[in-house]
């Protein structure tokens, strides 16, 4: 997508202009792209500082009307100061500073009235060292990265607070168990331990679960693919809840055979049916019930589809679009929050969807369908 932003003068021959001022090339297929359809700000100026070209999102941004800027010079149409006061346009003297620079990086910058933006800055010059042509400015508003730091300060404060419990419970016993080794019976000695253990195991689970995030929101989350007979994946699960309490009873396993083979990372697949089922027998009521059946995952392909119900009291309505992000947690949930957001991850990673709705009995019910996938080599 090509867009030239400029006067005839500049450029040595004339040039058609759109309504925002600026000259507009040939793109892809010898189309034009108008400036208005970028979506972030566009101002551009000419040889002599003058503005020829500020776009809708600029507009918007800046809340600066379009015919208030278009000829005006730079800085007293964008008026902008660092976060200390000084003038940018001053400070950084695009015209008339070093010849050998190209533009300035993005950074925060304020406009008139303290609101706060990001500017990045391209100096145009006709040859190495040459006067500069033209400047061209991109102008974002700080939202975006707003929302990130809040989430990354959430994470921050929630991991700490998850941490302080079982970390105070392991100094506390190990410190108790060091001073007063004799004073304890066996059986004293053993349920402080089991509690240490317990608490280590939760603080390896939210390590790995920080490690799945960072890897999910960086997509390098890795799978290792290989023939995953999930029907048996399920039954492990299963007899791992039964084996560590619950009544075998509260389980209904609905297999449709045949089923596709499924390529999939084992470990992965494990992870998601854990976190699923986990959560029916812990939040959820009565009956749980998983269901495996050929499925069509996206574009048709073929797949395999999972569903987990529970007859609990299910997701209000209104939570439902919020499930699958960072933190939720539903009434009386404890835990990070972090679970559902792994899962969904996980299952995107793959190729597939996941949903959550109402069961038939009223409690929750996700879906998840995974493609059948293959290895690399076998593509």
């Amino acid at each position: 997508m090509a867009v030239s932003s400029g006067s005839a003068s500049s450029h040595g021959h004339g040039s058609p202009l759109n309504g925002t001022g600026a000259s507009v090339g040939p793109g892809p297929a010898g189309s034009g792209v108008d400036p208005d359809e970028l979506p972030d700000g566009l101002v551009v100026a000419d040889e002599h500082g003058r503005i020829i070209c500020f776009n809708a999102a600029a507009a918007r941004i800046t809340a600066v009307p379009r015919a208030a800027a278009l000829g005006r010079p730079l800085e007293q149409a964008l008026p902008l100061e660092d976060l200390k006061g000084r003038r940018w346009w001053t400070l950084t003297d695009p015209y008339g500073g070093l010849a050998i620079r190209y533009g300035q990086p993005e950074r925060n910058l304020l406009l008139p009235g303290g609101r706060e933006v990001l500017v990045s800055a391209r100096y145009i010059r006709e040859r190495p060292t040459g006067p500069v042509l033209r400047v061209v400015v991109s102008i974002r508003g700080t939202e975006a990265r707003r929302r990130t730091e809040r989430s990354h300060a959430e994470l921050i404060a929630t991991v700490a607070h998850e941490l302080r419990s079982p970390l105070t419970s392991v100094k506390g016993f190990t410190a108790t168990l060091l001073a007063k080794w004799e004073r304890f019976t066996d059986a004293q000695k053993r349920l402080m331990l089991e509690t240490v253990d317990a608490d280590a195991n939760r603080v390896t689970r939210l390590i790995a679960e920080l490690l799945d995030i960072s890897r999910i929101d960086s997509g390098r989350l890795e799978l290792r693919r290989q023939p995953v007979d999930i029907a048996a994946a399920v039954d492990r699960h299963i007899q791992a809840h039964t084996a560590s309490g619950q009544d075998p009873d509260r389980f209904l396993v609905r297999i449709q055979q045949p089923l596709p083979d499924l390529w999939a990372d084992p470990d992965k697949i494990d992870q998601i049916l854990g976190n699923l089922l986990e959560n029916a027998v812990r939040h959820g009521e009565g009956t749980v019930t998983i269901e495996v059946a050929a499925a069509a995952a996206k574009n048709d392909e073929k797949g395999t589809g999972v569903t987990v119900t529970d007859e609990g009291p299910g997701i209000p309505e209104e939570s439902m679009s919020r499930v699958f992000t960072r933190f939720w947690r539903g009434s009386k949930r404890g835990g990070t929050g972090l679970g559902l957001y792994i899962v969904k991850g996980i299952v995107e990673a793959h190729g597939g969807t996941i949903t959550v709705g109402r069961g038939a009995g009223g409690g929750a019910e996700f879906r998840f369908i995974l493609p059948v996938g293959a290895p690399a080599y076998l593509k």
